[in-house]
This record gives structure tokens, sequence and C-alpha cells, in this order.
């Protein structure tokens, strides 16, 4: 038997050669004990026979008389049991198979002979078939008469028509093929990138809550409505699930698709305890003993809700590209966790974050209104108009329904190995754990969000500040700064600004352990505007170009923001006349720019997120304030003092009157000060 074989069990015999088995173990036992059941316990009528008797006979005469006994049988039972020809020889040999390997070790070899292969396929052939394999990889999908004919070809030009003439039949090749690279049902783009894919790795034994944390991004299935405009729009649900206790640690639910600050603060709620939220009940507080509730609240500054939290020490995901650039890769070395990437086309690796989107959809997301499943083929009829939950409203949704549910849900095929048939959930997984390890109690500084933000390393302007992605960001702590940095290295006399991609207002610099925000110059003073993302700066930059700007101060970009941020046209004066993709996109931003605010530990005074669904109009005069208060600052600037009021009506006509008689200074051309003019 090869190296990489199993051993034959008895379950590998089928039901015909399983009775024969037993018929040869009943007369094997009664040879060596006299009784058919191997005890006289179970001794059946007539039993111990006379020839077989222990008492009166010795181990080599029993033999003899079985060997006797079974050659005396019909030729038809002695060919169905195999026991033809059998010798004293052999009955010790059973005995000693018996002995050591059980009932299979009675089974005639023959009865369980490994596959040996097609003996037609000689190696010619072999060849043939796996450089067919290995072109219909590049090709469209072929059929198998298609394959066939390509491996009739192949063995023609390389090996003659003499050996094409032996080539099995199609069913042989067929046969062949599928023992060989498995059925052809997957799509090929599929099949083409698995093959490039080498199997095999170590697997990974979790055995703690946070030793692999499994990160996924998938499609939400509901349409939900933007909490700015109220029009359906898509989101993407991602994931953070632990694989010990199988806990939803964290999620996010981003309007369109996600990015690596997303991700990168989704790692951070995995270290952060869930805050209680309103309409929440005692039931959804923390319920782990071990660690009072009270303790842990005190940590965390407020009433923590029933959901693990702690560092993870590894998490895997695929290779998307959010999860792949290099701001994870700074974010894994800022939070010391090592990044286990599955393999490509391998989702085994993860399945149990695919498993958790499939309860989650077929538990919760099928019982809401605007679910729109996953398959185009079988939407509904209108789940845009069918939409009624808004984004806020589906977060809190899912927030509610892990902390009450899923961690309290009862685990089936997921229960743990040490007690497969006990009643476990998340939850109580993740006391276990807590009670056999310890629960360390690591909550992260609130600077930690500015850490994990993408940095850019610059130099400052003596007059400007700094420039990051295009705009120009200034502020009182930047000019505490001495000068060059001394930092060495790649990034020599540089300093490191943090900016979160989501609300590019203002940008995050850190000088003595401090963090200090510097705002963008081009905000006008005493007044907000609403908040925008790199994607909208890159779009700003491109007007400009397109209208001949090229501007010197960030002042005169504003207006161009401003327009770019408009809900309401001076012509026509309609809110709906932007493109649903508009909306989308501009609802998407100011999600975006909320979820900054959350993340953030302190918004800086001067600075607010649109609170909630606001109406086109009241965007629309909120902008023209804003243009109004910067026309008006231009103004004033543009003069060296005040203008002098101008004079009243009496007065003008006084000095513009036709009967006014002048003084005799004043006629002489001479005017003095302080003398009045007499009518």
């Amino acid at each position: 038997m090869g190296k990489k074989q199993q051993a034959t069990r008895f379950e590998d015999l089928d039901e015909a050669d399983q009775r024969r088995a037993r018929i040869r173990l009943a007369h094997l036992l009664e040879t060596e004990t006299g009784y058919r059941s191997g005890s006289l316990f179970w001794a059946e009528e007539g039993e111990p026979r006379p020839e077989f008797d222990p008492d009166r006979t010795t181990l080599t005469q029993r033999r003899e008389a079985k060997v006797a006994a079974l050659r005396a049988l019909a030729a038809e039972d002695a060919t169905f049991l195999g026991l033809g020809q059998i010798s004293e020889r052999t009955l010790r040999r059973m005995a000693a198979t018996f002995e050591e390997e059980g009932l299979v070790g009675l089974a005639d070899g023959r009865w369980t002979r490994e596959l040996a292969g097609h003996r037609s396929i000689i190696p010619e052939f072999a060849e043939a078939i796996r450089a067919v394999h290995a072109e219909s990889l590049h090709r469209s999908r072929l059929s198998m008469t298609t394959k066939e004919r390509m491996i009739h070809q192949y063995v023609r030009e390389r090996f003659g028509p003499e050996l094409q003439e032996k080539l099995p039949h199609r069913t042989t090749l067929a046969k062949v093929w599928k023992e060989w690279f498995g059925p052809d049902g997957a799509r090929q783009r599929y099949v083409r990138s698995a093959a490039v894919v080498e199997p095999g790795g170590s697997p990974v034994v979790v055995s703690g809550p946070g030793q692999v944390v499994v990160l996924d991004t998938t499609p939400l299935p509901v349409k939900v409505l933007d909490d700015v405009f109220g029009e359906p729009i898509s989101a993407d649900l991602t994931l953070a699930l632990d694989a010990f206790t199988h806990s939803l640690v964290a999620f996010r639910l981003t309007p369109g698709s996600d990015s690596s600050v997303e991700v990168a603060m989704l790692l951070r709620d995995v270290m952060l305890p869930l805050p209680m939220r309103p309409g929440w009940g005692p039931e959804m507080e923390w319920p782990y003993p071990g660690v009072p509730a009270a303790l842990v609240a005190e940590f965390a500054g407020h009433p923590v809700a029933g959901r693990p939290f702690f560092a993870p020490e590894t998490f895997t995901s695929d290779h998307g590209s959010v999860y792949k650039n290099h701001h994870l890769v700074q974010v894994a070395r800022t939070l010391g966790v090592t990044v286990l990437p599955a393999r490509a086309m391998r989702p085994t690796d993860k399945a149990s974050c695919e498993r958790a989107f499939s309860g989650i959809q077929s538990l919760l997301l099928e019982l809401l209104l605007g679910y729109r499943g996953v398959d185009v083929a079988d939407r509904g009829a209108d789940p845009e108009g069918d939409a009624v939950w808004t984004l806020s409203e589906m977060e809190h949704l899912l927030a509610t329904w892990i902390v009450r549910i899923w961690q309290n849900r009862k685990l089936e095929q997921y229960a743990p190995a040490w007690d497969p048939g006990g009643q476990h959930s998340p939850n109580t997984l993740f006391a276990a754990a807590a009670a056999r390890d310890g629960d360390p109690l690591q909550i992260p500084k609130p600077e930690l969000y500015y850490e994990l933000l993408p940095v850019h390393f610059v130099k400052i302007h003596p007059h400007r500040g700094v420039k990051i992605g295009g705009l120009w960001y200034s502020g009182p702590a930047l000019w505490l700064a001495d000068g060059a940095s001394r930092r060495g290295g790649a990034h020599r006399g540089k300093w490191a600004v943090h900016r979160d991609p989501r609300d590019c207002r203002e940008v995050f610099f850190e000088l003595g352990g401090t963090w200090h925000p510097l705002r963008w110059k081009g905000l006008p003073d005493g007044d907000d505007v609403l908040a925008f993302s790199d994607s909208r700066i890159q779009q700003v930059l491109r007007e400009a170009a397109r209208l001949g700007l090229r501007p010197q101060d960030d002042r005169e970009l504003l207006p161009v923001l401003l327009d770019l941020l408009r809900a309401k046209t001076p012509v026509g004066a309609w809110p709906s006349q932007w493109t649903k993709a508009e909306l989308a996109e501009r609802a998407r931003e100011l999600a975006r720019a909320k979820a900054a605010a959350a993340d953030r530990p302190a918004v800086p005074a001067g600075l607010r997120v649109l609170p909630g669904r606001a109406r086109p109009e009241d965007l629309a005069q909120q902008n023209r304030r804003a243009i109004d208060a910067d026309r008006r600052r231009r103004r004033e600037e543009a003069v060296a003092e005040p203008p002098v009021p101008p004079p009243t009506l009496g007065e003008d006509l006084h000095a513009r009157s036709l009967f006014t008689l002048l003084s005799d200074n004043e006629a002489d051309g001479h005017s003095v000060p302080g003398e009045g003019e007499v009518s």
C-alpha cells in the first residue's frame, strides 16, 4: 500500500462481501473457541459439536476438522466464501489477521481491489489528454466531443495514425477526464483562475477568540434610502467575524463601495466596546461572567452592550483591492495585526464569514421591504419602490439584531470540537474562553483614530502651510513646528500629516504627542461648508481647469466647490434636475463624512456634518449665505480704508442748486473751511 493510501475499512465492503466476511468469522471462531459466536454465553443449539469441543480436542485437531468440513461444502458455497482451497495454514493466517485488523482482516483482498487506472490509457494517450486540458484552459468552453477530436489530432500528429487507431472510446476518455480534472460544471474564467493556484498549505488551528478575525464585504441585498434626499441607493456590508466564537464583532454599512478607511475603522471597532443605544434593554448589556459589567463600563466610559471586543491577532480577507493596499498594510503594522490572506479562488478559507452572510440574509434581510435578492432573474417587481429603510435605520437594525439575536443564537454545525453536542452560542463560547484564559481589557486610546488614517509626508510652506491632495491646509499648531522636520530616511525633512479621505475639510497634525486639526484654507470664517471627500476634490480641480482657472489661492476654488455642491440650480430652480447618480454620490459623500465624524474623538468647533435629512432648499440657502459672506469679505479687503458715506438728499440738492450765491472767497477761487454759504 502506498504512503498516501488509507487502510481498508469494513465499510468499504458491499453488502454481499460483509455477509461473506461474517460467515468466515463464524467458521474461524468455531475453530478457535468451539462456538460460532466466540463465547459459550451465546452458544447456539447443539454447540459445541463433538469435533470442535475445546474440552475434548486440541486447536490443531479443530483446525483439521474445519478444513475437512469446508472441503465437503458444495462447490457454489465454497466459491461464495472463497474457501474452496483452504488449508490449516490458511486458518492460522486468518486467526492472526483477525487479531490484528479485526473483521476487515478476514475479507479477501480482491473484494476491495485498489483502482489501477485504465490500462488502455498508455503514456502517449495520457500526454495527449494533459496537452488538450492545458490548451482548453486558454480557449472558450469546449464540449467533450471537441476535446476528444483534439486528442485524436494530437495523437495523430505526434505519434502517427497507427497509434490513433488504438485510442479508447469517447466514454472512456470522458471518464478519464472527469477522474483527472473533475466535472466541467464551473465557468471557464473560474476554471482558468483556479488552475494557476497551487493547492496545499498548512491548516490554521484556532484556539481562542481574537486569534483569527475574518473580514469580507458583500453588496447589501436590500435597497435603502439615503439620509439626505430619501432616494433609494445600494450599500455594501462589511463584516468582521471571530473564527473561534463566530461572533460578529464589528460591521460597517457603506453607501456605494467601501474603502480602506472603512476597513481600518472596522478593525478599530473590533477593539472598542459597543456602547448601549437608546431603546436597548438590560437584556442586551454585557453578560459575560468573570468581568463585572460595572468594571467594563468604568474602563469604557459608558454602558457596554453584549458584544465581544478584543485585540485581534490575525485577520483573513480575500484579495480585493480594499484589503491589500498600502494603507491597510500601514494599519496592520500600527495595530500589530498579522495579515493572513485567503488563497485565491479558495472560498473555503473564509467559509464561516460567507456562511454568516447567508445567515443574515435568510434570518433578517429577506423579511425587509426593498429586498432585491442576489440575482437579477429572481428580483421583485420594484425593489426600489418598496424601499422604506433609511441608511441610518438599517445600521441601527443590524446592530440591534446582531447583539440580541445573532450573539445568542444556538450554533448547530459550528459547535466547538470539544463539545459537539452541547448547547452553545457565540456569547457562551466567548464566556467559556474568558473563564479559561481570562479577558484582558485592552481598550484603545481615542487617538487611535488619527493613527489609522492615511499618512502624507509633506514639507511646510512658510506662508501657505501644507499641501495635501491638491489643497492647502493651515492652522495655529502648524507654526509651532520649528522649520524643517528632523526626520531622516526616505522622508527626510518632511512632516507626517494624517488625512481622512471621507472628510477633506481638515487634516490632522501630530506634534509632541498632541493632535491638532489643520483647516482647509478655502473655508470661509464663521460659516460652514458641507463636507466633501477626496473624489470631490478631484472633480473640483478638473472643473477649475476646464474653466481656465489657475488659482493661486484656495479661496478661488470655493465658488467652484459650492457650485458643484449646489442642490438647486438657478436655471429652472428644480432640485429634481439632479440625476439619480449625482444624488446617490452626494448622499454617499455625506454619509461617509458622518461616519468620519462619529469615528473622530472630538469634532473641532466650527465644523459640523449635516445631522439629518435636509431639504434641497435649505442646502441651496446655506450655500448662498457662504457665497455672500465670501464676496463681502473680498470687497472689504479690496479697499485700504472704509468708504465715505454718501451725503443726504438735502445736502446734495443744496450743493447743486442754481440759486445758491457764492461767497467772496469762493468767487475768487478760494474756499474758507467752516464758512457757511448764504443763499
